[in-house]
Protein backbone atom coordinates (compact mmCIF):
# COMPACT_ATOMS: atom_id res chain seq x y z
CA UNK A 1 0.00 0.00 0.00
CA UNK A 2 3.03 2.80 0.35
CA UNK A 3 4.11 1.64 -2.53
CA UNK A 4 2.28 4.71 -4.03
CA UNK A 5 3.13 6.84 -2.35
CA UNK A 6 7.03 6.13 -2.03
CA UNK A 7 7.33 6.34 -5.67
CA UNK A 8 5.07 9.43 -5.97
CA UNK A 9 8.02 10.72 -3.56
CA UNK A 10 10.77 9.33 -5.09
CA UNK A 11 9.48 10.51 -9.06
CA UNK A 12 11.59 13.91 -9.38
CA UNK A 13 13.96 14.84 -6.28
CA UNK A 14 14.07 18.02 -7.76
CA UNK A 15 10.48 18.82 -6.43
CA UNK A 16 11.26 17.77 -2.67
CA UNK A 17 13.72 20.15 -2.99
CA UNK A 18 11.86 22.76 -4.22
CA UNK A 19 9.06 21.95 -1.54
CA UNK A 20 11.92 22.25 0.65
CA UNK A 21 12.82 25.77 -0.26
CA UNK A 22 9.63 27.14 0.02
CA UNK A 23 8.92 25.32 3.52
CA UNK A 24 11.88 27.71 4.55
CA UNK A 25 10.09 30.48 3.50
CA UNK A 26 6.81 29.93 5.03
CA UNK A 27 8.30 28.91 8.27
CA UNK A 28 9.87 32.18 8.53
CA UNK A 29 7.28 33.18 11.03
CA UNK A 30 7.79 30.41 13.24
CA UNK A 31 11.69 31.13 13.41
CA UNK A 32 11.41 35.05 13.78
CA UNK A 33 8.25 35.43 15.69
CA UNK A 34 9.57 35.06 19.67
CA UNK A 35 13.43 36.46 18.50
CA UNK A 36 11.37 39.98 17.39
CA UNK A 37 9.05 40.31 20.53
CA UNK A 38 11.52 39.80 22.55
CA UNK A 39 13.81 42.26 21.03
CA UNK A 40 11.17 44.66 20.38
CA UNK A 41 10.30 44.65 24.55
CA UNK A 42 14.07 44.23 25.92
CA UNK A 43 15.96 46.62 23.14
CA UNK A 44 13.15 48.29 22.25
CA UNK A 45 10.09 49.68 24.17
CA UNK A 46 11.69 48.78 27.47
CA UNK A 47 14.84 50.62 26.41
CA UNK A 48 12.99 53.74 25.64
CA UNK A 49 13.52 53.09 21.86
CA UNK A 50 10.56 52.51 20.06
CA UNK A 51 12.28 53.31 17.00
CA UNK A 52 14.11 49.86 17.52
CA UNK A 53 10.98 47.97 19.07
CA UNK A 54 9.12 48.97 15.77
CA UNK A 55 11.99 48.13 13.49
CA UNK A 56 11.93 44.42 15.03
CA UNK A 57 7.43 44.30 14.65
CA UNK A 58 8.50 45.24 11.01
CA UNK A 59 11.18 42.61 10.80
CA UNK A 60 7.89 40.73 12.15
CA UNK A 61 5.94 41.79 9.23
CA UNK A 62 7.70 41.11 6.67
CA UNK A 63 8.47 37.36 8.04
CA UNK A 64 4.71 37.33 7.70
CA UNK A 65 4.83 38.49 4.01
CA UNK A 66 7.55 36.04 3.23
CA UNK A 67 5.55 33.67 4.99
CA UNK A 68 2.67 34.21 2.96
CA UNK A 69 4.45 34.26 -0.61
CA UNK A 70 6.00 30.63 0.78
CA UNK A 71 2.76 29.57 1.42
CA UNK A 72 1.40 30.15 -2.18
CA UNK A 73 4.87 28.26 -3.62
CA UNK A 74 3.86 25.02 -1.49
CA UNK A 75 0.52 24.46 -2.34
CA UNK A 76 1.71 24.58 -5.96
CA UNK A 77 4.51 22.47 -5.41
CA UNK A 78 2.55 19.97 -2.86
CA UNK A 79 0.31 19.60 -6.02
CA UNK A 80 2.78 18.90 -8.51
CA UNK A 81 4.04 16.05 -6.27
CA UNK A 82 -0.19 14.74 -6.11
CA UNK A 83 -1.27 15.00 -9.11
CA UNK A 84 0.74 12.31 -10.64
CA UNK A 85 0.07 10.38 -7.43
CA UNK A 86 -3.46 10.52 -8.81
CA UNK A 87 -2.98 9.61 -12.43
CA UNK A 88 -1.00 6.99 -11.25
CA UNK A 89 -3.75 5.88 -9.08
CA UNK A 90 -6.24 6.22 -11.85
CA UNK A 91 -4.27 4.54 -14.43
CA UNK A 92 -4.55 1.59 -11.86
CA UNK A 93 -8.20 1.60 -11.64
CA UNK A 94 -8.76 1.76 -14.99
CA UNK A 95 -6.56 -0.84 -15.76
CA UNK A 96 -7.52 -2.95 -13.26
CA UNK A 97 -11.94 -2.28 -14.12
CA UNK A 98 -10.52 -3.29 -18.08
CA UNK A 99 -8.93 -6.26 -16.96
CA UNK A 100 -11.96 -7.37 -14.42
CA UNK A 101 -14.36 -6.35 -17.24
CA UNK A 102 -12.46 -8.29 -20.20
CA UNK A 103 -12.16 -11.71 -18.16
CA UNK A 104 -16.09 -11.63 -17.53
CA UNK A 105 -16.77 -10.67 -20.84
CA UNK A 106 -18.83 -7.67 -20.81
CA UNK A 107 -17.87 -4.04 -20.28
CA UNK A 108 -16.54 -2.02 -17.09
CA UNK A 109 -18.93 -1.78 -14.25
CA UNK A 110 -20.15 0.88 -12.37
CA UNK A 111 -17.97 0.00 -9.26
CA UNK A 112 -15.01 1.31 -10.91
CA UNK A 113 -16.31 4.09 -12.08
CA UNK A 114 -16.91 5.04 -8.12
CA UNK A 115 -13.65 3.64 -7.37
CA UNK A 116 -11.80 6.44 -9.93
CA UNK A 117 -14.41 9.58 -9.04
CA UNK A 118 -14.27 9.13 -5.15
CA UNK A 119 -11.74 6.72 -3.53
CA UNK A 120 -9.04 8.33 -5.90
CA UNK A 121 -10.00 11.84 -5.12
CA UNK A 122 -10.03 11.18 -1.30
CA UNK A 123 -6.35 9.54 -1.71
CA UNK A 124 -4.95 12.47 -3.23
CA UNK A 125 -6.37 15.19 -0.64
CA UNK A 126 -5.74 12.79 2.10
CA UNK A 127 -2.00 12.37 0.58
CA UNK A 128 -1.89 16.26 -0.25
CA UNK A 129 -3.05 16.65 3.66
CA UNK A 130 -0.45 14.45 5.07
CA UNK A 131 2.75 15.91 3.18
CA UNK A 132 1.71 19.25 4.04
CA UNK A 133 1.16 18.64 8.42
CA UNK A 134 4.54 16.39 8.38
CA UNK A 135 6.52 18.97 5.78
CA UNK A 136 4.86 22.14 8.06
CA UNK A 137 5.70 19.83 11.26
CA UNK A 138 9.40 19.30 10.47
CA UNK A 139 9.99 22.92 9.36
CA UNK A 140 8.37 24.57 12.50
CA UNK A 141 10.03 22.60 14.82
CA UNK A 142 13.70 23.16 13.09
CA UNK A 143 12.83 26.91 13.40
CA UNK A 144 11.78 27.16 17.13
CA UNK A 145 14.60 24.89 17.75
CA UNK A 146 16.68 27.80 16.04
CA UNK A 147 14.85 30.49 17.50
CA UNK A 148 14.88 29.28 21.32
CA UNK A 149 18.81 28.85 20.97
CA UNK A 150 19.23 32.53 19.75
CA UNK A 151 16.82 34.11 21.96
CA UNK A 152 18.26 32.08 25.57
CA UNK A 153 19.36 28.33 24.89
CA UNK A 154 18.45 27.14 28.90
CA UNK A 155 14.78 27.64 27.66
CA UNK A 156 15.01 24.66 25.80
CA UNK A 157 15.44 22.51 28.86
CA UNK A 158 11.60 23.57 29.73
CA UNK A 159 10.84 23.35 26.30
CA UNK A 160 12.37 20.13 24.30
CA UNK A 161 11.29 17.42 26.93
CA UNK A 162 7.71 18.10 27.21
CA UNK A 163 6.88 18.23 23.88
CA UNK A 164 9.43 15.17 23.05
CA UNK A 165 7.62 13.70 25.51
CA UNK A 166 4.04 14.53 23.77
CA UNK A 167 5.55 13.72 20.00
CA UNK A 168 6.38 10.17 21.09
CA UNK A 169 2.71 9.73 23.71
CA UNK A 170 0.98 10.37 20.07
CA UNK A 171 3.44 8.51 17.91
CA UNK A 172 2.95 5.71 20.38
CA UNK A 173 -0.69 5.92 19.84
CA UNK A 174 -1.30 6.10 16.27
CA UNK A 175 -1.51 2.82 15.83
CA UNK A 176 -4.68 2.15 17.87
CA UNK A 177 -5.72 5.19 16.70
CA UNK A 178 -5.87 4.70 12.97
CA UNK A 179 -7.65 1.45 13.53
CA UNK A 180 -10.10 2.95 15.43
CA UNK A 181 -10.55 6.11 13.07
CA UNK A 182 -10.39 3.08 10.23
CA UNK A 183 -13.37 1.15 12.06
CA UNK A 184 -15.64 4.20 12.25
CA UNK A 185 -15.12 5.45 9.01
CA UNK A 186 -16.11 2.24 7.75
CA UNK A 187 -18.77 1.69 10.25
CA UNK A 188 -19.65 4.91 8.92
CA UNK A 189 -19.53 3.88 5.04
CA UNK A 190 -22.05 0.93 6.31
CA UNK A 191 -24.61 2.41 8.04
CA UNK A 192 -24.88 5.31 5.09
CA UNK A 193 -24.70 2.40 3.02
CA UNK A 194 -27.83 0.80 5.18
CA UNK A 195 -29.86 3.89 5.50
CA UNK A 196 -29.37 5.09 2.00
CA UNK A 197 -30.68 1.63 0.57
CA UNK A 198 -33.72 1.63 3.34
CA UNK A 199 -34.82 4.93 1.85
CA UNK A 200 -34.80 3.95 -1.86
CA UNK A 201 -37.11 1.22 -0.63
CA UNK A 202 -39.67 2.76 1.39
CA UNK A 203 -42.13 1.56 -0.56
CA UNK A 204 -41.17 -1.86 -0.85
CA UNK A 205 -40.44 -2.11 2.76
CA UNK A 206 -43.60 -0.75 3.55
CA UNK A 207 -45.56 -2.96 0.79
CA UNK A 208 -43.43 -6.47 2.01
CA UNK A 209 -44.57 -5.15 6.11
CA UNK A 210 -40.97 -5.45 6.42
CA UNK A 211 -40.69 -2.24 8.55
CA UNK A 212 -39.66 -3.99 12.24
CA UNK A 213 -37.33 -6.00 10.53
CA UNK A 214 -35.36 -3.21 8.09
CA UNK A 215 -35.36 -1.01 11.42
CA UNK A 216 -34.05 -4.12 12.78
CA UNK A 217 -30.90 -4.00 10.17
CA UNK A 218 -30.39 -0.17 10.15
CA UNK A 219 -29.99 0.05 14.31
CA UNK A 220 -27.82 -2.56 13.89
CA UNK A 221 -25.32 -0.65 11.86
CA UNK A 222 -26.07 3.10 13.66
CA UNK A 223 -25.23 0.61 16.72
CA UNK A 224 -22.64 -0.55 15.66
CA UNK A 225 -20.96 2.57 14.39
CA UNK A 226 -22.18 4.22 17.91
CA UNK A 227 -19.66 1.79 19.33
CA UNK A 228 -16.82 2.80 16.81
CA UNK A 229 -17.48 6.25 17.74
CA UNK A 230 -17.13 5.57 21.70
CA UNK A 231 -13.94 3.44 21.18
CA UNK A 232 -12.26 5.82 19.04
CA UNK A 233 -13.44 9.14 21.43
CA UNK A 234 -11.51 6.67 24.07
CA UNK A 235 -8.05 6.40 22.15
CA UNK A 236 -8.42 10.13 21.05
CA UNK A 237 -8.32 10.99 24.77
CA UNK A 238 -4.20 9.81 23.99
CA UNK A 239 -4.12 12.47 21.61
CA UNK A 240 -5.69 15.43 23.67
CA UNK A 241 -2.94 13.99 26.31
CA UNK A 242 -0.71 14.33 23.46
CA UNK A 243 -1.12 17.99 23.06
CA UNK A 244 -1.31 18.58 26.24
CA UNK A 245 1.79 17.46 27.23
CA UNK A 246 3.60 18.58 24.44
CA UNK A 247 1.71 22.09 23.52
CA UNK A 248 0.68 23.31 26.80
CA UNK A 249 2.71 21.88 29.58
CA UNK A 250 6.15 23.84 28.03
CA UNK A 251 4.14 27.37 28.81
CA UNK A 252 3.42 26.42 32.14
CA UNK A 253 7.10 25.11 32.31
CA UNK A 254 8.31 28.34 31.28
CA UNK A 255 6.08 30.69 33.53
CA UNK A 256 7.12 28.31 36.51
CA UNK A 257 10.65 28.78 35.55
CA UNK A 258 10.65 32.64 34.92
CA UNK A 259 12.86 33.65 37.91
CA UNK A 260 14.93 30.70 36.96
CA UNK A 261 15.38 32.24 33.51
CA UNK A 262 15.86 36.34 34.95
CA UNK A 263 18.38 35.65 37.01
CA UNK A 264 20.54 33.30 34.17
CA UNK A 265 19.83 37.37 32.40
CA UNK A 266 17.08 36.62 30.72
CA UNK A 267 14.23 39.75 30.30
CA UNK A 268 10.56 40.16 30.33
CA UNK A 269 11.10 40.13 26.19
CA UNK A 270 13.19 36.79 26.39
CA UNK A 271 10.11 35.15 28.55
CA UNK A 272 7.39 36.54 26.02
CA UNK A 273 8.85 35.72 23.14
CA UNK A 274 9.85 31.84 24.59
CA UNK A 275 5.83 31.94 25.06
CA UNK A 276 5.35 33.17 21.94
CA UNK A 277 7.59 30.39 19.97
CA UNK A 278 5.66 27.62 21.88
CA UNK A 279 2.09 29.08 21.70
CA UNK A 280 2.32 30.67 18.39
CA UNK A 281 4.47 27.75 16.18
CA UNK A 282 5.33 24.73 17.83
CA UNK A 283 1.76 23.89 19.81
CA UNK A 284 -0.21 24.98 16.35
CA UNK A 285 2.66 22.40 14.44
CA UNK A 286 1.63 19.56 17.32
CA UNK A 287 -1.56 20.26 16.77
CA UNK A 288 -2.04 19.85 12.69
CA UNK A 289 0.48 16.82 12.75
CA UNK A 290 -1.97 15.46 15.16
CA UNK A 291 -4.92 15.90 13.43
CA UNK A 292 -3.46 15.50 9.83
CA UNK A 293 -2.10 12.08 10.89
CA UNK A 294 -4.67 10.72 12.93
CA UNK A 295 -7.64 11.51 10.01
CA UNK A 296 -5.68 12.09 6.89
CA UNK A 297 -3.19 9.63 6.99
CA UNK A 298 -5.91 7.10 8.34
CA UNK A 299 -8.22 8.48 5.23
CA UNK A 300 -5.33 7.78 3.04
CA UNK A 301 -4.83 4.34 3.95
CA UNK A 302 -8.09 3.43 3.65
CA UNK A 303 -8.92 4.37 0.26
CA UNK A 304 -5.38 2.93 -1.11
CA UNK A 305 -6.61 -0.12 0.18
CA UNK A 306 -10.05 -0.08 -1.96
CA UNK A 307 -8.48 1.07 -4.53
CA UNK A 308 -4.86 -1.13 -4.51
CA UNK A 309 -7.49 -4.87 -3.26
CA UNK A 310 -10.86 -3.64 -4.83
CA UNK A 311 -11.97 -6.92 -4.62
CA UNK A 312 -11.62 -6.95 -0.55
CA UNK A 313 -14.74 -5.40 0.55
CA UNK A 314 -14.28 -3.98 3.85
CA UNK A 315 -17.42 -5.45 5.44
CA UNK A 316 -21.00 -6.24 4.83
CA UNK A 317 -22.84 -3.21 3.74
CA UNK A 318 -26.25 -4.30 2.76
CA UNK A 319 -29.60 -4.62 4.33
CA UNK A 320 -31.08 -7.79 4.59
CA UNK A 321 -34.32 -6.32 3.06
CA UNK A 322 -37.20 -8.24 2.49
CA UNK A 323 -38.62 -8.61 -1.19
CA UNK A 324 -39.27 -4.70 -2.23
CA UNK A 325 -42.54 -5.26 -4.35
CA UNK A 326 -41.33 -6.91 -6.91
CA UNK A 327 -37.83 -7.63 -5.23
CA UNK A 328 -37.12 -10.61 -3.17
CA UNK A 329 -35.74 -11.39 -0.41
CA UNK A 330 -33.61 -13.94 2.16
CA UNK A 331 -35.91 -15.66 3.69
CA UNK A 332 -34.73 -17.09 7.12
CA UNK A 333 -36.17 -20.11 8.75
CA UNK A 334 -39.87 -20.39 9.83
CA UNK A 335 -39.41 -20.13 13.87
CA UNK A 336 -40.69 -22.45 16.08
CA UNK A 337 -43.73 -21.26 17.80
CA UNK A 338 -47.81 -21.49 18.02
CA UNK A 339 -49.89 -21.92 14.97
CA UNK A 340 -51.77 -18.87 13.20
CA UNK A 341 -55.15 -18.05 15.31
CA UNK A 342 -57.42 -18.98 12.63
CA UNK A 343 -55.62 -19.01 9.29
CA UNK A 344 -57.89 -20.79 7.39
CA UNK A 345 -57.67 -24.56 6.13
CA UNK A 346 -54.83 -23.65 3.41
CA UNK A 347 -52.65 -21.80 5.79
CA UNK A 348 -48.78 -22.68 6.09
CA UNK A 349 -46.92 -22.30 9.13
CA UNK A 350 -45.79 -18.53 10.41
CA UNK A 351 -42.94 -17.09 7.83
CA UNK A 352 -40.40 -14.35 8.45
CA UNK A 353 -41.63 -11.54 10.56
CA UNK A 354 -44.73 -13.91 11.60
CA UNK A 355 -46.32 -13.85 8.48
CA UNK A 356 -48.35 -16.35 7.63
CA UNK A 357 -48.28 -18.45 3.50
CA UNK A 358 -50.59 -19.97 2.44
CA UNK A 359 -51.40 -22.29 -0.56
CA UNK A 360 -54.42 -20.98 -2.03
CA UNK A 361 -54.27 -17.47 -2.76
CA UNK A 362 -58.14 -17.04 -2.88
CA UNK A 363 -59.36 -13.17 -1.92
CA UNK A 364 -61.95 -11.95 0.18
CA UNK A 365 -62.93 -8.44 0.58
CA UNK A 366 -65.97 -8.20 3.10
CA UNK A 367 -67.87 -4.72 4.10
CA UNK A 368 -64.21 -2.40 3.17
CA UNK A 369 -64.04 0.82 3.81
CA UNK A 370 -60.61 3.12 3.94
CA UNK A 371 -59.55 6.66 3.62
CA UNK A 372 -56.82 8.33 4.10
CA UNK A 373 -57.49 10.68 6.97
CA UNK A 374 -60.26 10.08 10.01
CA UNK A 375 -61.77 12.99 8.46
CA UNK A 376 -61.10 12.03 4.69
CA UNK A 377 -64.16 11.21 2.73
CA UNK A 378 -63.88 6.96 1.73
CA UNK A 379 -61.93 5.95 -1.07
CA UNK A 380 -63.69 2.68 -1.14
CA UNK A 381 -66.64 1.93 0.85
CA UNK A 382 -68.60 -0.90 1.75
CA UNK A 383 -66.93 -3.46 -0.87
CA UNK A 384 -67.60 -6.85 -1.22
CA UNK A 385 -65.84 -9.07 -3.58
CA UNK A 386 -64.83 -12.30 -4.16
CA UNK A 387 -61.20 -13.05 -6.48
CA UNK A 388 -60.80 -17.05 -6.37
CA UNK A 389 -57.71 -19.00 -6.83
CA UNK A 390 -56.49 -18.26 -10.45
CA UNK A 391 -58.71 -15.32 -11.70
CA UNK A 392 -57.37 -12.86 -14.15
CA UNK A 393 -59.15 -9.74 -12.73
CA UNK A 394 -58.93 -6.24 -14.44
CA UNK A 395 -59.38 -3.09 -12.31
CA UNK A 396 -60.75 -0.06 -14.49
CA UNK A 397 -62.18 3.42 -13.75
CA UNK A 398 -60.87 7.00 -14.18
CA UNK A 399 -58.08 8.20 -12.41
CA UNK A 400 -57.96 8.92 -8.50
CA UNK A 401 -61.21 6.63 -8.26
CA UNK A 402 -59.56 4.04 -5.32
CA UNK A 403 -57.85 1.65 -7.94
CA UNK A 404 -54.09 1.63 -6.86
CA UNK A 405 -56.07 1.96 -3.34
CA UNK A 406 -57.53 -1.39 -4.14
CA UNK A 407 -54.08 -2.90 -5.06
CA UNK A 408 -52.65 -2.29 -1.94
CA UNK A 409 -55.49 -3.32 0.30
CA UNK A 410 -55.13 -6.99 -1.50
CA UNK A 411 -51.55 -6.63 -0.92
CA UNK A 412 -51.57 -5.82 2.79
CA UNK A 413 -50.08 -2.55 2.10
CA UNK A 414 -52.83 -0.43 3.57
CA UNK A 415 -55.51 -1.91 5.89
CA UNK A 416 -59.14 -1.19 5.95
CA UNK A 417 -60.99 1.60 8.27
CA UNK A 418 -63.70 -1.10 7.81
CA UNK A 419 -64.26 -4.25 7.28
CA UNK A 420 -61.76 -7.11 6.26
CA UNK A 421 -59.52 -8.07 3.34
CA UNK A 422 -57.75 -11.94 3.64
CA UNK A 423 -55.88 -13.94 1.16
CA UNK A 424 -56.39 -17.95 1.73
CA UNK A 425 -57.95 -16.76 4.83
CA UNK A 426 -55.33 -14.88 6.14
CA UNK A 427 -55.37 -10.78 6.95
CA UNK A 428 -53.85 -9.54 3.76
CA UNK A 429 -51.28 -7.51 6.20
CA UNK A 430 -50.04 -10.58 7.75
CA UNK A 431 -49.59 -12.74 4.77
CA UNK A 432 -46.32 -13.66 4.24
CA UNK A 433 -44.56 -11.58 1.10
CA UNK A 434 -43.13 -14.30 -0.68
CA UNK A 435 -46.93 -15.25 -1.48
CA UNK A 436 -47.63 -11.99 -3.17
CA UNK A 437 -46.07 -9.57 -5.80
CA UNK A 438 -47.07 -5.93 -5.84
CA UNK A 439 -45.67 -4.06 -9.34
CA UNK A 440 -46.45 -0.59 -8.65
CA UNK A 441 -46.16 2.30 -11.86
CA UNK A 442 -42.67 3.10 -11.20
CA UNK A 443 -40.63 0.22 -11.15
CA UNK A 444 -37.80 -0.91 -8.56
CA UNK A 445 -34.56 -1.67 -9.40
CA UNK A 446 -31.19 -1.30 -7.71
CA UNK A 447 -27.57 -1.05 -8.75
CA UNK A 448 -25.66 -4.42 -9.39
CA UNK A 449 -25.99 -7.30 -12.05
CA UNK A 450 -28.96 -8.04 -14.16
CA UNK A 451 -29.34 -11.41 -12.88
CA UNK A 452 -29.44 -10.20 -9.12
CA UNK A 453 -32.38 -7.84 -10.14
CA UNK A 454 -33.88 -10.71 -11.78
CA UNK A 455 -33.11 -13.48 -8.57
CA UNK A 456 -33.60 -11.65 -5.99
CA UNK A 457 -36.77 -13.00 -4.85
CA UNK A 458 -36.20 -16.82 -6.12
CA UNK A 459 -32.71 -18.41 -7.02
CA UNK A 460 -33.43 -19.26 -11.05
CA UNK A 461 -31.00 -21.23 -13.55
CA UNK A 462 -30.21 -20.16 -16.58
CA UNK A 463 -32.77 -21.85 -18.32
CA UNK A 464 -35.49 -20.47 -16.06
CA UNK A 465 -34.11 -17.27 -17.07
CA UNK A 466 -34.14 -17.38 -20.56
CA UNK A 467 -37.58 -18.73 -20.20
CA UNK A 468 -38.81 -15.96 -18.40
CA UNK A 469 -37.22 -13.34 -20.43
CA UNK A 470 -38.60 -14.42 -23.28
CA UNK A 471 -42.58 -14.68 -21.76
CA UNK A 472 -42.04 -11.28 -20.29
CA UNK A 473 -40.25 -9.71 -23.48
CA UNK A 474 -36.73 -8.47 -21.65
CA UNK A 475 -34.37 -10.79 -23.90
CA UNK A 476 -33.72 -8.45 -26.24
CA UNK A 477 -32.73 -6.00 -23.43
CA UNK A 478 -30.69 -8.15 -21.50
CA UNK A 479 -28.99 -8.81 -24.97
CA UNK A 480 -28.38 -5.03 -25.78
CA UNK A 481 -26.91 -4.84 -21.43
CA UNK A 482 -24.55 -7.49 -22.39
CA UNK A 483 -25.94 -10.28 -20.33
CA UNK A 484 -27.30 -11.47 -17.43
CA UNK A 485 -23.81 -10.76 -15.25
CA UNK A 486 -24.09 -6.55 -17.28
CA UNK A 487 -24.08 -4.10 -14.05
CA UNK A 488 -27.59 -2.07 -14.17
CA UNK A 489 -29.07 0.77 -12.00
CA UNK A 490 -32.28 2.29 -11.85
CA UNK A 491 -30.69 5.54 -13.44
CA UNK A 492 -29.12 3.98 -16.62
CA UNK A 493 -32.52 2.37 -18.28
CA UNK A 494 -35.70 4.22 -19.17
CA UNK A 495 -39.11 3.70 -17.27
CA UNK A 496 -40.00 1.15 -19.57
CA UNK A 497 -37.24 -1.21 -19.44
CA UNK A 498 -36.99 -0.80 -15.86
CA UNK A 499 -40.81 -2.33 -15.59
CA UNK A 500 -39.63 -5.00 -18.08
CA UNK A 501 -37.11 -5.68 -15.43
CA UNK A 502 -39.53 -6.03 -12.67
CA UNK A 503 -42.10 -7.66 -14.49
CA UNK A 504 -39.35 -10.52 -15.14
CA UNK A 505 -38.49 -10.84 -11.83
CA UNK A 506 -41.98 -11.36 -10.49
CA UNK A 507 -42.54 -13.93 -13.21
CA UNK A 508 -39.54 -15.56 -11.57
CA UNK A 509 -41.03 -15.19 -7.80
CA UNK A 510 -42.84 -18.20 -6.11
CA UNK A 511 -45.56 -15.37 -5.63
CA UNK A 512 -49.05 -16.80 -5.99
CA UNK A 513 -51.01 -13.53 -6.43
CA UNK A 514 -49.16 -11.01 -8.71
CA UNK A 515 -51.06 -7.47 -8.88
CA UNK A 516 -49.74 -4.82 -11.43
CA UNK A 517 -50.86 -1.43 -10.78
CA UNK A 518 -50.62 0.10 -13.68
CA UNK A 519 -46.86 -1.88 -13.71
CA UNK A 520 -47.01 -1.93 -17.93
CA UNK A 521 -47.69 1.88 -18.43
CA UNK A 522 -44.61 2.15 -20.03
CA UNK A 523 -44.81 -0.46 -22.81
CA UNK A 524 -46.22 0.12 -26.17
CA UNK A 525 -49.18 -2.05 -26.20
CA UNK A 526 -47.74 -4.85 -27.86
CA UNK A 527 -45.49 -5.12 -25.01
CA UNK A 528 -47.82 -4.94 -22.75
CA UNK A 529 -50.06 -7.48 -23.95
CA UNK A 530 -46.95 -10.30 -24.26
CA UNK A 531 -46.56 -9.20 -20.77
CA UNK A 532 -50.10 -9.27 -18.95
CA UNK A 533 -50.32 -13.19 -21.20
CA UNK A 534 -47.40 -14.53 -20.07
CA UNK A 535 -48.34 -13.78 -16.36
CA UNK A 536 -52.49 -15.02 -16.98
CA UNK A 537 -50.27 -18.24 -18.60
CA UNK A 538 -48.09 -18.46 -15.36
CA UNK A 539 -50.80 -19.45 -13.11
CA UNK A 540 -52.39 -18.21 -9.98
CA UNK A 541 -54.24 -15.03 -9.45
CA UNK A 542 -53.71 -11.86 -11.40
CA UNK A 543 -54.96 -8.53 -10.91
CA UNK A 544 -54.26 -5.75 -13.26
CA UNK A 545 -54.88 -2.02 -12.55
CA UNK A 546 -56.00 -1.64 -16.11
CA UNK A 547 -53.61 1.53 -17.50
CA UNK A 548 -55.61 0.88 -20.98
CA UNK A 549 -58.68 -0.68 -22.19
CA UNK A 550 -56.97 -3.38 -24.06
CA UNK A 551 -55.88 -5.01 -20.21
CA UNK A 552 -59.82 -5.64 -19.82
CA UNK A 553 -60.40 -7.22 -22.76
CA UNK A 554 -57.55 -9.60 -22.06
CA UNK A 555 -58.85 -10.17 -18.41
CA UNK A 556 -61.41 -12.94 -17.78
CA UNK A 557 -63.19 -10.66 -15.28
CA UNK A 558 -63.55 -6.74 -15.04
CA UNK A 559 -64.17 -4.65 -12.08
CA UNK A 560 -65.50 -1.15 -13.03
CA UNK A 561 -65.26 1.27 -10.10
CA UNK A 562 -67.00 4.48 -10.37
CA UNK A 563 -66.44 5.84 -7.27
CA UNK A 564 -70.09 5.54 -5.76
CA UNK A 565 -70.28 1.74 -6.94
CA UNK A 566 -68.47 -1.02 -8.46
CA UNK A 567 -69.76 -3.77 -11.23
CA UNK A 568 -68.27 -6.76 -12.08
CA UNK A 569 -68.79 -9.00 -15.23
CA UNK A 570 -67.50 -9.65 -18.57
CA UNK A 571 -66.89 -7.35 -21.42
CA UNK A 572 -70.32 -7.36 -22.78
CA UNK A 573 -71.72 -8.32 -19.44
CA UNK A 574 -70.56 -4.79 -18.51
CA UNK A 575 -71.14 -3.17 -22.04
CA UNK A 576 -74.94 -3.86 -20.91
CA UNK A 577 -74.90 -3.08 -17.42
CA UNK A 578 -72.66 -0.52 -16.35
CA UNK A 579 -72.43 3.17 -18.52
CA UNK A 580 -69.33 3.98 -17.35
CA UNK A 581 -67.78 1.25 -19.16
CA UNK A 582 -70.28 1.60 -22.25
CA UNK A 583 -68.57 4.87 -21.89
CA UNK A 584 -65.10 4.07 -22.26
CA UNK A 585 -65.24 1.67 -24.53
CA UNK A 586 -67.25 3.88 -26.66
CA UNK A 587 -64.15 6.69 -26.67
CA UNK A 588 -61.61 3.93 -27.50
CA UNK A 589 -59.94 3.00 -30.87
CA UNK A 590 -59.08 -0.62 -31.15
CA UNK A 591 -56.56 0.50 -33.35
CA UNK A 592 -54.94 3.42 -31.57
CA UNK A 593 -54.96 2.07 -27.72
CA UNK A 594 -55.23 4.63 -25.24
CA UNK A 595 -54.85 5.35 -21.33
CA UNK A 596 -58.32 5.50 -20.08
CA UNK A 597 -59.37 9.26 -19.24
CA UNK A 598 -60.70 10.47 -15.99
Amino acid sequence: MNRPVRRALRRDPRLLVRLAVWSVAETAPALVVGLAVARAIDDGFAAGRPGTGFAWLAVLAAAWLVGAAGARQVVLAVAAIVEPFREDLLGHVVEGALDRASAAGHGPGTAAVARSNLQVELARDAFASVITVVRSFAFTVVSVVLGLSALVPEVLVLVLPPFTAGVGLFLLSLPAMARRQREFLLADERTAGSLAGAVGALRDITACAAEDRVAASVGARVAEQAAAGRSLARVTALRTLSLAVGGRLPVLLILAGAPWLLSRGAGAGVILGALAYVTQSLAPALGNLVQGLGISGVRLRVSLDRILRPDAPPGPVSLALPAPAAVAFERPALPAGPPSPSPGPAAAPYGPAGRVAVRNVRAELRGVTFAYGPHAEPVISGLDLSIPEGDHLAVVGPSGIGKSTLGALLAGVLRPGAGRVEVGGVPADRLDPACRVLIPQEAYVFRGTLRDNLTYLSPASREELDAAARAVGLTALAERLGGYDAEVSSGALSPAERQLVALTRAHLSPARLVILDEATCHLDPAAEARAEEAFARRGGTLVVIAHRLTSATRARRILVMDGTSVRLGGHEELLAASPLYADLVGHWDPAKPQEMVP
